[in-house]
């Protein structure tokens, strides 16, 4: 999975603190949504993305 290793990497930059990951796949069973959060994912989206969905994920990004 190297989307999972991209956010690890990421995560360990020092000036990656504050980035808001998203991890925009197809898979959506828990077992996905915990791994995409103990990469560093803040967000799990399931494809196909609903509009609501996304403009969530990016209002609170925005604070």
């Amino acid at each position: 999975m190297v989307a999972y290793e991209l956010a690890r990497r990421l995560r360990a930059l020092p000036g990656s603190k504050g980035a808001v990951l998203v991890a925009h796949t197809g898979y959506g069973q828990e077992e996905d949504k915990a791994k995409s959060e103990a990469a560093g994912f803040a967000h799990h989206l399931v494809k196909p993305v609903g509009i609501l969905d996304l403009q969530n994920v990016l209002q609170q990004a925005a604070h």
